[in-house]
Parts: C-alpha cells; structure tokens; sequence
C-alpha cells in the first residue's frame, strides 16, 4: 500500500482502480500458477509413461535373453549331433569302401 492510503488521502476512484490493478494481476498469478501445475501435472504422466515403457522394455530385454539362452542351447545339441552323423557316415562310408574293396581284389 502506499502512503496515500495510510495517510488516508486516497480517494473511492483511486483505490478502486488499485484494486482493480492488482485483482487483475492476482488472475494473471493465478492463472500462471495453474499453466504450471497443469505443466507439471504433464510432465508427471509423461516421467509415469516413460517410466512404464522403460518397465516393459526391460521385461521385454528379460524375455529375449531367455529366448536367447534357451537358443544357444538348442544350437550346440544340434551342432553336437551334426558332429556324431558326420563322424559316423564318415565310419560308414569308410566300411563301405573297405567291403568294396575287398569285393574288387577277389
């Protein structure tokens, strides 16, 4: 206040404009303050939202890498027993061969 209004020499018209001045900056206020909340409230969900994506892309990263693993082990059981067929044609086709020939030298 200034010291119009202490010393009482204000006028009706003069404090009503005052007042209207800073009603109108008291709604300003409000409403900044309001915009922020409401920015703050967006800003939350969006932490909230990113939060979740983050939860579901690390169940995600946990399903894969099982999926992963139980590959792996599937892989090395059929490159093991790509290794026994391959040894034992290798048996077979040399027992062949042998019995061929003994067939060609009688």
């Amino acid at each position: 206040m200034s010291d119009r209004y202490i010393n009482g020499t204000g006028n009706a018209e003069t404090v009503q404009v005052d007042i209207d001045a800073a009603t109108r900056r008291l709604m300003l206020a409000l409403d900044a303050l309001e915009a922020a909340a409401e920015r703050r409230r967006d800003a939350d969900r969006d932490e909230n939202e990113l939060a979740s994506r983050i939860q579901a892309l690390g169940a995600d990263r946990s399903r894969l890498a099982d999926e992963l693993d139980g590959s792996l082990v599937k892989t090395r059981r059929l490159e093991r027993a790509n290794r026994e067929i391959a040894e034992r044609l290798d048996i077979a086709i040399g027992t062949i061969r042998a019995v061929l020939d003994a067939g060609e030298d009688e």
